[in-house]
């Protein structure tokens, strides 16, 4: 009797632990919004020139990754405030068509990120997903 104790995985001490849940498939792109936030606040301290220009686009960055944690069932990131202008050194011009070049080429990313996520998405996530995929479009245009 005493060998049937010295059994490993018997099933006697209680149930296999269940295996972690597998991650949500958007959280890629949840980490991928969260980022495009982080280099509009970059820029946005950078150059306070483009405030006016950027501000709405990283709203609504921040608007989406709170969308998408509550799609996947996480909390919400808050995100850092606007950096304000106050206080800020302007960039040069060169320094700002560098940035909103480069600011473009995440919208396009992400865009394609967002349409490919919309895709693969079951009907119930994919009103958001195309929606967010649309206004990374809109944002790519609005940055030329």
């Amino acid at each position: 009797m005493a060998a049937a104790w010295a059994l490993p995985g018997c099933g006697l001490l209680g149930e296999d632990p269940a295996p972690p849940p597998e991650p949500d498939p958007l959280t890629p792109l949840l980490a991928g919004t969260l980022a495009l936030v982080a280099r509009y606040d970059t820029a946005l301290v950078a150059l306070a020139d483009l405030t006016d220009r950027l501000t709405p686009i990283r709203q609504a960055h921040v608007t989406h990754a709170a969308d998408l944690a509550k799609l996947i069932g996480i909390p919400a990131s808050s995100g850092s405030p606007t950096p304000g202008a106050s206080g800020s050194p302007a960039g040069s011009p060169a320094d700002a068509r560098g940035t909103l070049a480069a600011l473009r080429t995440a919208e396009q990313s992400g865009q394609r990120d967002a349409a490919a996520a919309c895709l693969a998405a079951p009907a119930a996530r994919a009103a958001l997903l195309g929606s967010i995929a649309a206004a990374r479009a809109s944002h790519a245009e609005a940055l030329r």
